[in-house]
Formats: structure tokens, C-alpha cells, sequence
């Protein structure tokens, strides 16, 4: 898989050169590139926003620079993604969805978002991680990315995503590692018993109960 990153803040995405995103990136799976949209700039001083016709509060980022810098990598299999609060709420499905994709192109708006006919010409994905607005498109990338990433073939174990939350429709059971007792806080006996059958049964029951408890929606099968 290959990501194309077009961003005004390049330095942001330092994140992505850690942990499971930097072993596949080694082994190969995945290359990401970040693209510096100021750079397709034609003003002399390389300025990529400006005043909303209509008036308003803020500045917005200007076509040209944006097109050029998608134009640069798009090709038959790009598909492109634009974070934005506008955007389908973002959730397992559609990050595996993403993770089939041979090619992504990502486009960070900033400021007050991006001017509309590059939506309208490219017709981009636009994806919201949450009902709240940041300040640029940057950290909601590397939300989809690394979640995206993880579903990805050869990323991650099969058990290990089996396993994790929302991929089974519910949420992870409860996990603990050594010591077995810590300031008197005692991991269930189960865990350490050795009966592997009575421990799938427990982290079964524990994750239907947290489910019920913190994201109930999940179980009358709302989240979908």
C-alpha cells in the first residue's frame, strides 16, 4: 500500500515513523510519502490561503496549490481521502474498507478548510473522526492511517486483530501482565490457571459485560 500525505506541515507527521507503522514500512508493506503542498504554490511567496469570498472569519485554503500537489501522485488506483468534520464518521468497517486500497491520498485542510471546487472536482472521501472540529486535518489523518494500517495484511497477527475492540462487534476484554499483584489489586485467578478453556470463556463473558456497560449500541448492532 502506498499514502500520499499533502499537508502544509510536514514535521507533523514524525508519529508515523514509529512502532507498527515503521515495522511495515521495513518490511516493505507500506510507503508513506509527505508532501508539502506549499510547495506547489505558484505565489512568489509561496502563500497557500486566503480570504473566503463572502466574507467570514479566517482563511481558507486555496485551490491551485492543492490541485497541483494531487495532480503530482494521483493515478488509476488513487483513492482520496479529506478529513473533515462534514465527513461519514469514521469506524472499523470503513477502515478496513480503506486497508483493501492500493493507493491513498490524503488531504490535510487547515485553517478554515479548503476551498470547495477541489471537492468538487476530485470528489474525495470526506471522513470525520468525531463530532468536534481541529484545527487542521493533520492529527484525523494519522487517526484513519494508523487504524487502517493495523487491518492491513501482514501489519499485524490475525489473533491479535480477532482480538482487539470492535472487530468482534464488541469491546476488548480486560488484560494484565505481571506483577499478579499490584498495591493489592490481584489478577482473577482464571487468568493464571492455566485452563485455557475457562480463561476464552472469561475474556468472553468480561468483554460481553464491558460492552453492555460502556458502548451498548455496539450489541443492538447501531455502530455499523
Amino acid at each position: 500500500m502506498i499514502i500520499d500525505i499533502l499537508t502544509l506541515f510536514p514535521e507533523s507527521f514524525s508519529y508515523l515513523n514509529e512502532s507498527i507503522i515503521k515495522r511495515a514500512k521495513e518490511k516493505g508493506i507500506l510507503t508513506i510519502n509527505i508532501i508539502d503542498i506549499r510547495s506547489f504554490s505558484k505565489d512568489k511567496h509561496k502563500k497557500c490561503d486566503d480570504y473566503p469570498f463572502g466574507g467570514g472569519a479566517g482563511m481558507l485554503m486555496c485551490a491551485q496549490p492543492i490541485y497541483d500537489a494531487v495532480k503530482s501522485v494521483q493515478n488509476d488506483s488513487s483513492k482520496i481521502v479529506l478529513p473533515s468534520p462534514s465527513g461519514q464518521i469514521f469506524n472499523m468497517n470503513l477502515a478496513k474498507k480503506l486497508a483493501k486500497e492500493d493507493h491513498l491520498i490524503f488531504i490535510c485542510g487547515h485553517y478554515e478548510g479548503i476551498d470547495q471546487r477541489i471537492i468538487d472536482i476530485f470528489d474525495p472521501l470526506e471522513i470525520s473522526i468525531g463530532d468536534y472540529v481541529l484545527t487542521g486535518g493533520e492529527l484525523a489523518s494519522m487517526v484513519i492511517i494508523d487504524t487502517l494500517i493495523r487491518q492491513v495484511d501482514g501489519v499485524i497477527t490475525k489473533e491479535s486483530l480477532d482480538e482487539e475492540s470492535f472487530n468482534n462487534g464488541s469491546l476488548e476484554y480486560p488484560q494484565y501482565t505481571r506483577p499478579q499483584n499490584f498495591m493489592g489489586h490481584i489478577v482473577p485467578e482464571v487468568l493464571v490457571s492455566g485452563n485455557h478453556q475457562q480463561i476464552f470463556d472469561w475474556r468472553k463473558k468480561q468483554s460481553l459485560k464491558k460492552t453492555k456497560n460502556i458502548r451498548p449500541d455496539l450489541i443492538k448492532g447501531e455502530n455499523k
